[in-house]
């Protein structure tokens, strides 16, 4: 499942809205009251049949097909649910229908995991093992089990036909073996030094040597590069770094870093930042050649080097990981990100390609760098702005009436581009909503506020923050 090119961008209909430069001026409380309102709207959504499932979109006209073929996905699915959940717990406590929810969650996706086939992050029984551990630590087990017994010495063959005809592993995040193996580092336990370092042994075997380093695509045909986090190197190269650590294997490590070094080789560091572009060649995708996001840009490709640094590599080609990881974070403040500069630009509010996931990365950054003392560096304070400047926009751009609120995000390429509300964690009103909720108690609790920490983004956060430490 590719992210969705609407994710390109983050998305207003006001080409006004606030900037990432500009003073804040919404409150907590309105963070809060908003976030409750989108998961009352996308609670409401949620459909009973054989367990609980959720329609990705809501058309205006509230037709409904069906449950989707990856109706218990987390990235589109009923799975995309724990994590908000998750966050909701740390807010106040469950209701009863939440509780409810939460059961049937565990209860429909340790059923089927134990058939699956599909083995991804957002796609599949890695996506199964997160929800679970969010939701009931020790069920995931089941997930990993399955995951153990597909492995192959290639890995783990795909069922998604993302290269028309072919069950071929893939590499990435998203769809692939990092993502794999960054959810068993994360959950731990009998079976995860196994699929760990099954799956990094077969990404060395398939890396492509470049002048720089080491490259990967999202498949073993791929011709084009998506070098950014979801679906390429950087990702990849922060999957081998994190396992590198845990496993204790300095051959991921360094593959790792030669992963990083071919990052730098194709991006850009001019103005003290650092952006890769979002395809190369350029020609491959029409979209923006470079973008801000979580997906395919300095949001989410701050976090390769954050792996680095967990993983004892202190620079790369040069240059310090923490100055990268702040170059990444400058890209982002700089950008003129959440406002829709241009049609294409920022077309998207969610978590994978959207303002949602920026905000949600400089938080992490934030409370990553506090003073000794648990109050805030004026590095920090730069990064609170700008994450409550997210915060700002999604209240500006929120749908809201008696049923709660929700976004529509932007396709300028289609006839109509006004998209219907989506409901999902990282393309809708469930992920908003978590990072609304996030944000809030942000403001309450500050640089210790804890974490609901996933396997995409653990190691750049505090582990005395991080919730599914034991």
């Amino acid at each position: 499942m590719p992210d969705n090119d609407v994710s390109q961008s983050s998305g207003s209909r006001d080409s006004n809205s606030s900037s990432s430069t500009s003073s804040t001026s919404g409150s907590y409380d309105e963070y809060r009251d908003l976030g409750e309102a989108a998961w009352s709207w996308v609670l409401d959504q949620v459909r009973e049949d054989d367990g609980p499932w959720l329609p990705e979109t809501v058309s205006e006209e509230g037709e409904e097909g069906g449950p989707a073929k990856d109706r218990d996905c987390l990235y589109a699915g009923i799975a995309g649910l724990a994590p908000v959940l998750a966050e909701i717990a740390l807010h106040r406590p469950l209701t009863d229908r939440e509780r409810a929810l939460a059961d049937g969650i565990v209860a429909r996706l340790s059923a089927v995991a134990r058939q699956r086939t599909e083995p991804s992050l957002y796609d599949g029984l890695a996506g199964d093992v997160t929800a679970l551990r969010l939701l009931q630590p020790g069920s995931e087990s089941v997930a990993l089990r399955r995951l153990a017994e597909l492995a192959g010495p290639d890995g783990w063959r795909t069922t998604l036909d993302f290269e028309k005809g072919s069950d071929a592993p893939l590499n990435d995040i998203i769809m692939g073996t990092a993502g794999v193996v960054l959810t068993a580092v994360w959950a731990g336990g009998e079976y995860a030094e196994s699929i760990a370092a099954t799956g990094c042994e077969a990404l060395l075997r398939v890396a492509d040597r470049t002048e720089a380093g080491l490259d990967w695509g999202i498949g073993a045909t791929t011709e084009w590069r998506a070098p950014n986090y979801s679906h390429g190197t950087a990702g990849v190269a922060s999957a081998l770094a994190v396992a590198g650590a845990a496993l204790g294997r300095d051959d991921f490590v360094e593959a790792a870093e030669r992963g990083a070094r071919h990052v730098l080789s194709v991006g850009l560091l001019d103005d003290g930042g650092f952006v890769v572009p979002h395809t190369i060649p350029p020609s491959k995708r029409e979209v923006e050649p470079l973008t801000y996001t979580w997906c395919h840009g300095p949001a989410g490709t701050s976090h390769l080097f954050t792996a680095l640094a967990h993983a004892g590599v202190t620079e790369v080609s040069g240059l310090g990981v923490g100055e990268l990881r702040q170059r990444c974070l400058t890209s982002i403040l700089t950008s003129g990100v959440p406002r829709r500069l241009r049609p294409g630009f920022w077309d998207n509010d969610g978590r994978c390609c959207g303002t949602a996931g920026v905000g949600d990365v400089l938080l992490d950054a934030a409370q990553d760098s506090p003073h000794g003392d648990g109050s805030e560096s004026d590095g920090a304070r730069t990064l609170v702005q700008g994450a409550r400047v997210m915060g700002d926009a999604l209240v500006e751009r929120a749908i809201r009436d008696e049923a709660g609120a929700r976004w529509r995000f932007v396709e300028y390429r289609q006839e109509q581009p006004l998209l219907p509300p989506g409901t999902s964690w990282m393309q809708g009103a469930a992920g908003i909503a978590a990072y609304l909720l996030r944000l809030a108690r942000f403001g309450g609790a500050g640089a210790e506020a804890a974490v609901v920490d996933r396997p995409d983004q653990w190691w750049a956060v505090p582990e005395r923050l991080r919730t599914t430490v034991s």
